[in-house]
């Protein structure tokens, strides 16, 4: 089997190019010119240089190839320019889905995200078939995965295009080296600069668990069906109080008002945008998400992919680590 993998020198992108080359697949991955590549150093794989915004490198890239994990996108809360998030995203998908056509790619494992699901008002856990709208998205990150998600849906009734749709929940583990907005959160709290925290919740699922996850995925997944690919549901305050007995910290216990927190918000993001334009920490979206608990269960993907996670704790416990030895 000879495998391209978009999104390979990122976090998950990465923990699954790893499990298909332990598998024995021969692996190609996307990669622009500028892309920090640190995470393909120690790995068996041939690099295809392209954009997600130019369809006839993503047709080049897809030469040869049987099989397309394409788990590539703009994952951040705040960009100074948000048609990147759509440009990479939405259009970056599209395209990526039309090359893989044109190249005859035999079956696609589309990562898409919880983000793109609803939720349920009493905070129970949600899951594929929870109703939900585009205008339930907060935020243009939101926002673009829906989207994304809705083209292929739609070219797999309208082209046949033989993908099928995994939704990891929070990833958490080693080599999050951008980090993710979820990354910085852990590396700061394992570093004791979080004194606080809101009442949110998240499902924490470790990032090889989700990479095993796109792999049965592709081994028993259901042609334009979609599977939650989570962990386990904790509040905020469990998570930071898990990562600070991990660090060997006092964990915080300061609770947060939201509204409190807004005007830090709007004023990290005026600063970065007159600065350097990286994600600050604290985003407008990102409390904006905080007002409901992204709790979900996995029992489609239990049941029909044979799908497991480990505990949380264990997911947390390599992310300190691998934090701590890469500060």
């Amino acid at each position: 089997m000879t495998v391209l993998v978009t999104g390979a020198t990122g976090f998950v992108g990465s923990a699954v190019a790893r499990l298909l080359l332990a598998q024995g697949a021969t692996v190609a991955v996307l990669s622009r010119s500028d892309s920090d590549r640190s995470n393909l150093t120690d790995l068996k794989v041939e690099i295809r240089e392209g954009d997600l915004r130019d369809r006839r490198s993503l047709e080049r890239a897809c030469a040869h190839c049987d099989t397309l994990f394409h788990v590539a996108a703009d994952y951040r809360l705040w960009a100074r320019n948000k048609r990147d998030l759509y440009e990479s995203n939405v259009d970056g998908t599209r395209n990526m889905m039309h090359a893989a056509l044109e190249s005859g790619i035999n079956k696609i494992v589309y990562t898409s995200s919880v983000a793109t699901l609803g939720t349920n008002p009493d905070g129970s856990p949600a899951n594929e078939d929870t109703p939900v709208k585009i205008d339930d998205m907060i935020g243009h990150y939101k926002r673009s995965k829906f989207l994304a998600e809705r083209v292929v849906d739609e070219l797999v009734v309208s082209d046949s295009l033989p993908a099928i749709i995994v939704n990891p929940s929070t990833p958490v583990g080693p080599r999050d080296i951008k980090p993710t907005p979820t990354g910085r959160v852990i590396r700061d709290a394992q570093a004791g600069k979080i004194p606080g925290y809101v009442d949110t919740g998240l499902n924490i699922a470790h990032v090889d668990d989700v990479a095993a996850g796109h792999l049965l995925a592709f081994e028993h997944g259901q042609i334009g069906r979609r599977y939650v690919l989570g962990g386990e549901d904790l509040s905020l305050r469990e998570i930071l109080s898990m990562i600070a007995d991990i660090s060997g910290r006092s964990p915080p216990t300061l609770k947060l008002p939201r509204r409190l927190l807004f005007p830090v918000a709007y004023a990290s993001e005026a600063w970065a945008w007159i600065t350097n334009g990286k994600e600050p920490q604290a985003t407008v979206d990102g409390l904006r998400f905080a007002r409901k608990k992204m709790f979900f269960e996995s029992s489609r993907a239990i049941e029909e992919l044979h799908y497991h996670a480990r505990p949380a704790r264990e997911a947390l416990e390599d992310a300190v680590s691998w934090f701590q030895n890469n500060a």
